[in-house]
């Protein structure tokens, strides 16, 4: 089991107040990847004190330390989801902006080769496809 958002927190001497607390808590159990605006709405069920000020503060203080990672999607809000260390990549539904996150071995052979080929070692990469879903037959 990986650690919450809360333990990594603790683990860099963030100091947890009880609004941080619990956006930390949301963030760790969101399965997508939600811009502000829809962390706040979440945060805000929970305790309708929070506001989106402190969502944007605590949001970039977690980015800043390495407990969230920021993607910047073309043609969308910035979002973000908890730093792990396992890599992937994503696919991006333009028309509905579900994001779908996969790991493709042939991928991560083919971006080495690429690398190598001009003479370097790949140190790490971002992946971002942008589609459209097929219609079902």
């Amino acid at each position: 089991m990986s650690e919450t958002i809360e333990q990594k927190c603790i683990a860099k001497g963030v100091k947890l107040t009880d609004q941080r607390r619990v956006i930390a808590q949301v963030m760790s159990e969101s399965t997508d990847h939600p811009d502000v605006d829809e962390l706040y709405n979440r945060v805000s069920k929970i305790d309708p004190k929070i506001s989106i000020a402190t969502v944007y503060r605590t949001v970039k203080l977690f980015e800043e330390t390495g407990i969230l990672t920021k993607h910047e999607f073309k043609g969308g809000k910035a979002r973000y989801e908890e730093l792990n260390e396992s890599h992937h990549d994503h696919l991006i539904d333009v028309k509905t902006g579900e994001i779908i996150e996969f790991v493709d071995e042939e991928i991560e052979k083919l971006q080495k080769k690429v690398a190598e080929k001009y003479g370097y070692t790949l140190v790490d990469h971002k992946l971002e496809l942008y589609g459209v879903k097929k219609k079902s037959q």
